[in-house]
């Protein structure tokens, strides 16, 4: 999400939520990006303004029915995959396994396009592995993921819970499935962006820090243009 709001675009401008903190990076300042993976088509998670801007000729990776939103003419190849379908991508850094896994979330963009996807994703390169939770609320399948590790992160979403439990998990949750998942560090997004909820807007975080607090060292990228390097 590259730019100040999300939402429908509407000639020169777009219509829909205005970003609370700035984006780390301007499009301009990204490096050429090889691979892009979409969890599902909600707005804050599929910019189209936002696809059509990043560097370089990607490949993207995406729930079903959604790559008819995506901007294809940056695009080197497009790849929807269903829950358990897997895909080698090669790029000039070498190549990435992509597996897509299930979630609990939902996928429509409107009201009326309930039939599209949502993914969380498992990527694997030069012996890493990070497991992607996409966007969830608190689920027991994250146990079941636990087959595609070790991980050596989670990106897990910790914001918009208050009142959409029924769709996305409290942090506390969200370090509870990285822990059935067997990650060992643990990266908090879907927070400090939008307003989406009625929570405190630093109320995921705190409270994020505060599941984590007896393991040292595990809770990585607290903030919007943190960085972590995994050793």
């Amino acid at each position: 999400m590259l730019f100040p709001r999300i939402g429908v675009n509407a000639w020169v401008t777009t219509v829909g939520l205005l970003r609370l903190t700035s984006c780390a990076l301007s499009p301009s300042q990204l490096p050429e990006i090889d691979l892009v993976l979409v969890s599902h088509a909600h707005f804050d998670h599929l910019d189209t303004r936002s696809l059509g801007a990043i560097r370089g000729r990607p490949v993207a990776v995406m729930a079903p029915a959604t790559s008819d939103l995506l901007p294809r003419r940056r695009y080197r190849s497009v790849r929807e995959l269903a829950w358990d379908q897997s895909v080698r991508v090669e790029t000039p850094r070498g190549g990435v396994e992509v597996r897509a896994i299930q979630v609990k979330h939902w996928g429509a963009r409107l009201g009326s396009d309930t039939h599209r996807g949502y993914n969380g994703y498992v990527i694997s390169r030069g012996g890493r592995m990070l497991l992607f939770g996409g966007d969830t609320a608190y689920t027991p399948l994250f146990a079941s993921h636990r087959r595609h590790g070790p991980f050596d992160a989670a990106i897990m979403p910790i914001g918009a819970y208050d009142p959409f439990i029924s769709n996305h998990c409290t942090p506390e949750q969200a370090v509870a499935m990285a822990d059935a998942a067997g990650a060992r560090l643990f990266v908090p997004v879907h927070h400090q962006t939008f307003q989406l909820s009625h929570e405190p807007f630093d109320e995921p975080i705190a409270r994020a820090d505060a599941a984590l607090a007896a393991e040292r060292g595990r809770l990585v990228v607290r903030h919007v243009g943190d960085t972590s390097r995994i050793v």
